[in-house]
């Protein structure tokens, strides 16, 4: 039977439970505006009847505060979560392609490449008009050499942009491991509180932020498993189990441990592209955090890499799935740490070198999935069919070519299908190669005033020292032309021109009386059929043609790519941004607070805590008339 102060106690059990609805409401409140804060909720329940052993058999026993709830839906975590990566990835996309975007651009601001270039082509006019008057051939080099600036300069933009894109990406692998490493320390938190029956709201809440920040760099899945006794499986222990996985299952955060990645940049022998910068990342798991030790490569180029990181990756090597690919055809010997590797292709872009992206510095080439340093290789073309071969450091490597790997595929770098730096940078190399090779070619082959040969005005500045390339190798590219040929990366082709190195013949600023005008060195001083030649073959695809028109058209051609591919990330960072603030609405709707309900809850609370202290007080005039003025 309960005891004569039993409705003391279950009007004291109202009085906490009304007091800890009002304190949850008061923190509800208090963090309204707090970014990822989700509404908590008092969960109680009558408590244990007591039995009476009378006719009305159990007496009420009052209220029992069971816990503090957060209210939350990991439904549209995940949902946020998938959209987010996709967000990031388009953002990235958009920031860098806008950049490029102005780099291109011609305008009444910019003089980009149309305005030069048709400077250019009427100083060429002019020397037509008058072939035989220094001053408008002085001229004409003078707007020769700035259109070689301008691709200088483009070549220069397009390195700083991949600089900037490496440098990011570095910071969003140290973004992740902060992340990581925060998160486990979030976990070992969470279960010290939760296995003491308690609920640690504020720190899943701050937990649920932190991969809400992760899901826009990288491509996540995170689940929450509940912990269950060993010797009683059935048995949860009230400690949970949080593991994250990125990029396709790789497991980054298990509880209370993390992984760590790290960037390794390239040397100048690993490069991909021929206008690569030097020190480009690969990105490493660490095996040891203590001796930093790596452990497995981390696959950048994975299909489901996704958020900033793919956007980061597929700019700053997007090469438009155009890279070097094709079949094994034979092996050589392996004699004082080398040997050689002859490759079949059939791509079209691989059989024309001024589409040519190796590196003449060496690199990696991946045989059967295994990487082998190679230093030069050498294109050949024998009126059937066309091959590279590749000499091997097999000491570098650490293992020979066997014989067995005859038909197999080999590869260097990734195709990696976006129009990226490397693409921009192939196209103006590709430019320069082919309207250098042609302008130069109808120049040789005409005479100057003094009946002198003529010689070339576009060249490539070497690497090292003041000298510049002369291009003595003229059948550069066998495409089209079934002339057999054998070409190595260091001959002096039309291959080592690029947009950084391209310049005007030195020879010709310093004497524009070396400019050819004239195709008969006996005809007079008004022949101007090179000059005419010149003028046609810029406009005369048939002459010389790039991506199917004509070379004056370089820009129309790439500037559609760029804005094409800026305009589609524009389109799509938009579209993800609007479903993901959708989708968070969605997720406030369950999670945020409503001051209005909470208001509601205040009034409520406030209620039932008056009436609960009504009660005790009640009872203590009842207790006191009971115990101190009955029976006097």
């Amino acid at each position: 039977m309960p005891s004569q102060f039993f409705g003391l106690n279950i009007a004291y059990t109202g009085l906490l439970g009304a007091n800890a609805g009002l304190n949850t409401t008061a923190n509800n409140i208090s963090n309204a505006q707090t970014e990822g804060f989700s509404r908590q909720e008092v969960n109680q329940t009558a408590a244990v009847a007591l039995r009476t052993f009378t006719t009305y058999g159990c007496a009420g026993a009052g209220v029992d505060v069971l816990s503090i709830e957060r209210i939350h839906d990991d439904f549209y975590d995940h949902k946020y979560w998938s959209n987010n990566t996709k967000a990031g990835e388009f953002g990235m996309k958009e920031y860098y392609m806008t950049q490029v975007e102005t780099y291109f651009r011609d305008d009444d601001t910019i003089e980009g490449f149309a305005s030069i270039f048709a400077k250019m082509m009427n100083a060429l006019a002019e020397v037509k008009k008058n072939p035989a008057n220094e001053s408008t051939k002085m001229q004409f080099v003078g707007f020769a050499d700035n259109l070689t600036q301008y691709f200088n300069n483009m070549a220069n933009n397009m390195e700083n942009v991949q600089k900037d894109i490496n440098s990011e990406l570095k910071q969003k692998v140290d973004e992740i491991n902060s992340l990581a490493s925060e998160i486990a320390t979030i976990n070992k938190q969470i279960n010290v509180i939760e296995l003491s029956g308690s609920r640690a709201n504020e720190l899943r809440d701050k937990r649920t932020l932190l991969v809400d920040q992760m899901s826009a760099i990288v491509d996540l899945d995170a689940r929450e498993y509940p912990i269950v006794d060993s010797n009683n499986p059935e048995r949860e222990t009230g400690g949970h189990q949080f593991v994250i996985t990125i990029a396709g299952g790789q497991t980054l955060v298990d509880s209370n441990d993390y992984r760590n990645l790290t960037c390794i940049a390239r040397t100048s022998d690993e490069k991909v592209n021929q206008s690569d910068i030097d020190g480009l990342y690969d990105v490493y798991w660490v095996s040891n955090p203590t001796t930093g030790a790596l452990g497995d490569k981390f696959n950048l180029y994975n299909i489901l890499l996704g958020g900033q990181l793919q956007g980061l990756v597929e700019m700053r090597d997007g090469n438009n799935a155009e890279n070097f690919r094709g079949t094994i055809a034979s092996v050589g010997p392996s004699s004082g740490g080398r040997q050689t590797i002859t490759i079949d292709v059939d791509a079209e872009y691989l059989k024309d070198l001024d589409k040519c992206t190796l590196p003449d510095t060496g690199g990696k080439i991946a045989v059967a999935n295994k990487d082998f340093y190679y230093d030069t290789w050498t294109y050949s073309y024998d009126g059937s069919k066309y091959t590279y071969t590749f000499e091997i450091d097999n000491d570098m490597s650490g293992d020979i070519i066997p014989n067995s790997r005859v038909g197999k595929e080999a590869e260097v770098g990734q195709p990696i299908n976006y129009q990226g730096v490397p693409y921009y940078q192939q196209q103006l190399n590709e430019w320069t190669r082919i309207f250098s090779n042609a302008f130069n070619s109808i120049l040789e082959s005409g005479y100057t005033d003094e009946g002198e040969p003529g010689i070339l005005l576009f060249t490539g500045d070497l690497a090292t020292g003041t000298g510049q390339q002369e291009f003595g190798v003229k059948y550069h590219n066998a495409t089209g032309k079934n002339v057999p040929v054998t070409l190595s990366d260091h001959d002096d082709s039309y291959y080592r021109l690029t947009a950084k190195n391209f310049s005007v013949f030195r020879n010709l600023v310093n004497n524009s009386g070396l400019l050819a005008t004239r195709s008969d060195k006996s005809s007079g001083v008004d022949d101007y059929s090179i000059i005419g030649d010149l003028i046609t073959m810029t406009t005369d695809k048939d002459i010389a043609s790039y991506r199917g028109a004509a070379t004056g058209e370089f820009l129309t051609c790439v500037l559609s790519d760029v804005a094409l591919n800026c305009n589609r990330a524009q389109t799509f960072h938009g579209n993800y941004e609007n479903i993901g603030k959708t989708i968070d609405n969605q997720r406030i709707s369950i999670s945020g607070v409503d001051t209005d309900d909470e208001a509601v809850n205040l009034v409520k609370y406030q209620n039932s805590y008056t009436l609960a202290s009504k009660m005790i007080q009640t009872l203590t005039e009842v207790y006191d008339r009971l115990i101190l003025q009955t029976g006097v």
